[in-house]
């Protein structure tokens, strides 16, 4: 060991190492508990976004409709224009 270039590892207090595992710890269970509570939350916006999608679908199909409708009644005024 005395060939280490910082010499030998210095024994670190058990205070310091608890006060480490007990932050890591506490670190562990506030994820823990702050992810179940953001799942809570998504969950919740994806149950609205799906109702919401029904409608903007419906929405944009219609709105796809009446463009298309409106695109060939501007192809036949130029067919028609041109005979």
């Amino acid at each position: 060991m005395s060939d280490l270039p910082y010499g030998p590892p210095v024994r670190v207090s058990p205070l310091i190492r608890f006060g480490r595992w007990s932050f890591l710890t506490a670190g562990i269970l506030y994820g823990a508990f702050h992810n179940s509570r953001l799942s809570k939350k998504e969950t919740k916006f994806r149950e609205i976004e799906a109702k919401e999608k029904v409608i903007r679908d419906a929405k944009i199909a219609e709105e796809k409709k009446i463009a298309a409708a409106a695109e060939l009644k501007n192809l036949e005024d130029m067919v028609a224009g041109k005979k």
